[in-house]
């Protein structure tokens, strides 16, 4: 079983053996090594549909054709620059076409950062510091959201 040993292996250098508590299955996680489509493919030879898509990143699935293509062609370009790009704004601007009473987005790298910004916009709002968060949720892995997600792994 590869996954068992992959997961021994991970808990001596990562704690709870997963990077997300999310991902921390009894008695181990299954570990990935592909995925195609709907499909994620484990080590150990076992094939899942994957019904969570990342928890929602993935809407049109993994390795996705386009996108494939798209990220082998920008990967020619540079990858992080630190600085605004065209592609930024551009993005932007398909966004707010598709969606035209979002006045203003910021773009961010993963739900995390989305809710510790929208903490910070109500706060700044509102004066208020109080949250509603239901119990026993994934908010995001910030203090502010971060009480009782869960599984209780570190």
């Amino acid at each position: 079983m590869k996954s068992k040993e992959l997961y021994e292996r991970a808990k001596k250098l990562i704690p709870g053996g997963v990077n997300s508590p999310v991902r921390a299955f009894e008695p181990y996680p299954f570990f990935v090594n592909r995925a195609k489509g709907s499909r994620l493919y484990s080590v150990d030879g076992r094939v899942y549909v994957d019904y969570c898509m990342a928890y929602g990143a993935l809407i049109l699935g993994h390795a996705h054709d386009e996108i494939v293509n798209t990220v082998k062609m920008q990967l020619d370009n540079g990858t992080v620059y630190g600085t605004p790009t065209e592609l930024e704004v551009k993005f932007a601007e398909l966004i707010h076409e598709l969606y035209p009473s979002m006045e203003m987005l910021r773009l961010v790298n993963s739900g995390t950062e989305a809710t510790m910004h929208a903490v910070r916009i109500a706060r700044g709002f509102t004066g208020r510091k109080k949250l509603v968060k239901f119990e026993g949720c994934f908010h995001g892995s910030h203090d502010s959201v971060l009480v009782k997600a869960g599984s209780g792994a570190a």
